[in-house]
C-alpha cells in the first residue's frame, strides 16, 4: 500500500526526474524548465548561489546547456521519500569540441503543485567538483583552453558579474579533510565505537539509515556498521558518496556544519 505522507510512488518520481536528461538531449528549453516547479531552485554545483525561480532557471539553462552536449550515464537510482537520488558520469561536450567527464550525485527533491497534479522538482542539487572540472578543461589543450576562454564572457552575458561570483563560490568547500572526516566515521562505525562516532557529530546532528526518518546515533551505529563509501565528492559543505550496506547501494550525503567546523550535522544514507 502505497504510504500516505508521500503521493506519488518511485515509478512517478523517476519518471518526473527521466524527463531532465530527455529534454537536455533535444536542446528543448522550454520541456527542461517546465519540470520545475514556478519557484524551484537549481543548486549546481552545491555551493554556488542557487538558481531560485522560472527566470534564473532558463537563464541557468542558457549559460550552461544549451551551448554544451551533455550525455547522463546513470549508474544507479534510489528514491528516498519524494527525493530521487542519481549516482553518475555526466558527460558534457563544449562548443570548442572538448569533452569533459564529470563525477556526479545528484538529489531530486519533488512535490505535486496541487494534490493530483504530476510531480515537479523543487530543488535540484548537483553534487559534482568544480575545481576539478576546470582541472580537466584547462588541461584538455587547446580545445580545452578555448573553451574556458569563451566560459568566462558567456557566464556573465547570461548571470552578470554576481551570478558569475556566485557560481565560483562552488571552488569552497570542506575539501580533502570533510572526505577525511567521513572516512573517519566509516572506520569509527566498522569498530562499532558509539563515543568515536559522536565526536565527528555536531550537537543534534540529524542521522538517517533511508534518507528519510531519523535514527539515534546507537541505531545509527549498530545498521550501518557494514557501510562502505566510494566516490567522494565535495560540493560545498557537502560530501556526497556511492553507498554499499548490507548488499544495498546508494547515496550518502555527509554534511558540515557552518558554525562547528569540521563536524558533521547531518547524515543521510539513501539506500
Amino acid at each position: 500500500m502505497q504510504d500516505r505522507s508521500f503521493p506519488h510512488d518511485a515509478a512517478a518520481l523517476l519518471a518526473a526526474v527521466e524527463q531532465s536528461p530527455k529534454a537536455v538531449a533535444l536542446h528543448d528549453k522550454a520541456a527542461w524548465v517546465a519540470i520545475f516547479a514556478v519557484d524551484g531552485q537549481v543548486n549546481d554545483p552545491v555551493g554556488s548561489t542557487p538558481h531560485v525561480g522560472t527566470a534564473a532557471i532558463s537563464r541557468f539553462y542558457d549559460t550552461f546547456i544549451a551551448p554544451n552536449t551533455i550525455e547522463f550515464d546513470v549508474k544507479h537510482d534510489v528514491v528516498a521519500g519524494m527525493s530521487v537520488l542519481r549516482d553518475l558520469t555526466v558527460r558534457t561536450t563544449m562548443s570548442t569540441g572538448v569533452t569533459l567527464q564529470i563525477p556526479m550525485h545528484l538529489r531530486y527533491d519533488l512535490a505535486s503543485p496541487e494534490p493530483g497534479d504530476p510531480p515537479k522538482i523543487e530543488r535540484l542539487f548537483a553534487h559534482w567538483e568544480l575545481q576539478k572540472m576546470i582541472g580537466q578543461l584547462l588541461t584538455s589543450g587547446g580545445r580545452g583552453l578555448l573553451a574556458s576562454l569563451i566560459l568566462g564572457p558567456q557566464l556573465v552575458r547570461h548571470q552578470g558579474l554576481t551570478g558569475a561570483a556566485g557560481f565560483l563560490r562552488g571552488l569552497k568547500g570542506v575539501g580533502k579533510r570533510g572526505k577525511r572526516r567521513v572516512t573517519d566515521l566509516v572506520a569509527a562505525l566498522g569498530r562499532a565505537d558509539t563515543a568515536g562516532v559522536t565526536s565527528l557529530l555536531a550537537p543534534n546532528a540529524m542521522l538517517s539509515l533511508d534518507g528519510v526518518s531519523e535514527a539515534s546515533v546507537a541505531e545509527f551505529v549498530g545498521t550501518a556498521q557494514h557501510l562502505e563509501v566510494e566516490k567522494l565528492l565535495v560540493a560545498g559543505q557537502t560530501v556526497s558518496a556511492t553507498v554499499h550496506l548490507n548488499g544495498r547501494r546508494g547515496v550518502g550525503l555527509f554534511e558540515f556544519s557552518a558554525t562547528d567546523p569540521g563536524r558533521l550535522c547531518a547524515v543521510r544514507l539513501c539506500i
